[in-house]
Formats: structure tokens, C-alpha cells, sequence
């Protein structure tokens, strides 16, 4: 029998922090956390997937200047990224009633952020939920 322990590290990342964490607002800007940009391998441009069927979407790691590759940008200062991508809106359709957050972000073997847009709620932590209506 082959066994093989791995280590889980301790004091690297702060423990509400440590999990995948992706939103989108209603233009298309895709926030993801300090954490979820360094597993995805820190790219500094991103493909954006549409998978219609299973309505899902996918960020594959890309450099910057290729052929449709958004750019990964600095967003706020505990290090989180951000995507703008208004063409989400108009090219598929995706039009979130607010700020949503991916319940189930993944990184499968490919290296490739897959977020479901069938696990989605409102964002709590969302600015816009501040709004008094009127």
C-alpha cells in the first residue's frame, strides 16, 4: 500500500479567506480574491469562456497581448484582481439582476476557473446592497 501525506499549511492565508471567492456585477467586472488569483497561477490576462449548454463560465490563464485575452487588473488593497468584461452583458446574455457571487468557484485539472451560474446568490458583502430604495 502507497500512502502519501500531505501537509496542510498553517498561517499563510486567513482562514475566511483561504477558500475560491468570485463575483460579478451587473457591467461584467468578475472580482476574484488575492487567494483564488494565486491558485489560478497569478496570470496577468484571461480567456473568458461561455459554456451555454451548462451554463457555466470559464477564466483560462493567458498572456498578456494575446488574441482575446482580457487583462487581469489590481483591484482594492488586499490584493484582489479584476476582469472588466462589459462584453459578458452583450455578447452572452448574462445579465445579473446585482452583484452575484459564485458559491462554487473550482479549478479543475486544466488550470481553468470554472464558475457555475447555476450556484449563484446576491452578494451580501455587495456596495449596492446599501441602496435605500425610493
Amino acid at each position: 500500500m502507497n500512502i502519501e501525506w500531505t501537509i496542510l499549511p498553517r498561517g499563510d492565508v486567513a482562514p475566511h479567506w483561504s477558500g475560491l471567492y468570485v463575483t460579478m456585477n451587473r457591467i461584467g467586472s468578475i472580482v476574484m480574491s488575492r487567494v483564488t488569483h494565486e491558485r489560478l497561477g497569478e496570470p496577468a490576462a484571461v480567456f473568458i469562456m461561455f459554456d451555454r449548454f451548462n451554463s457555466r463560465l470559464g477564466l483560462k490563464p493567458a498572456k498578456v497581448g494575446e488574441r482575446n485575452a482580457y487583462p487581469v487588473r489590481n483591484y482594492g488593497r488586499r490584493g484582489a484582481q479584476i476582469v472588466r468584461a462589459f462584453r459578458i452583458v452583450t455578447e452572452f446574455g448574462i445579465r445579473p439582476p446585482d452583484t452575484i457571487e459564485f458559491q462554487k468557484p473550482k479549478i479543475d485539472l486544466d488550470g481553468q476557473l470554472i464558475l457555475d451560474l447555476r450556484t449563484i446568490r446576491i452578494s451580501p458583502k455587495a456596495h449596492s446592497q446599501c441602496r435605500k430604495s425610493l
